[in-house]
């Protein structure tokens, strides 16, 4: 049985870089033998978590929907854009509402005993590193094993082509090996 995946990005903008980068990952983790399903997270929209909200109207739909993907995948490949030296706050959003128990479940179904790698692609110089930092720490509180290894692309907006590839071979080669890195890593926990 192989090692399933969902791989997301923490950006939802159509040219995101982040996207752009969550491309090579994939690719190193199925030619490592993963299945990988990629989920853009503008299809599954969800209001800012509110307690309130949540108290009279329930789980949204979209959370319940990504909720069970989640719950059903090995791992994750998570590129996240940093905004401020934080990841995206589409991302929070979206963790933390995964993250609520619906009746009769522990808190965090859909994270507790995963694994994850992290990676960043940013115009900025330091490459989104500062964010992935946080975001580590949101995935461990999670019960999530992020990998050591990690990517983050400085200077984003000059090291990608016109077809979304990197177009430093040896940049992409390090972001094909983190999806290979995370599957492997996987398949030793899975014994």
């Amino acid at each position: 049985m192989s090692i399933n995946f969902i791989a997301f990005s923490g950006s939802t903008r159509a040219d995101s870089f982040n996207r752009m980068l969550l491309a090579h990952a994939i690719r190193g983790a199925s030619l490592r033998g993963a299945s990988v399903i990629e989920l853009h997270l503008n299809y599954f929209p969800m209001p800012l978590y509110d307690g309130d909200l949540e108290a009279a109207e329930g789980i949204p739909e979209a959370a319940i929907r990504l909720k069970a993907l989640f719950a059903g995948a090995d791992g994750f490949l998570i590129a996240s854009p940093e905004y401020n030296g934080f990841f995206s706050g589409v991302l929070k959003n979206t963790l933390d509402w995964l993250s609520r128990p619906t009746a009769g479940e522990d808190s965090p179904v859909p994270f507790k005993g995963k694994v994850a790698a992290v990676m960043s692609a940013s115009p900025g110089g330091l490459g989104g590193v500062r964010g992935l930092q946080h975001l580590r720490t949101l995935l461990s509180n999670l019960q999530v094993t992020v990998i050591p290894e990690q990517v983050t692309i400085p200077h984003a907006h000059k090291v990608f082509s016109s077809d979304g590839t990197l177009a430093d071979s040896r940049l992409a080669a390090k972001t094909e090996q983190l999806g290979a890195a995370l599957t492997a890593f996987a398949e030793k926990i899975r014994g």
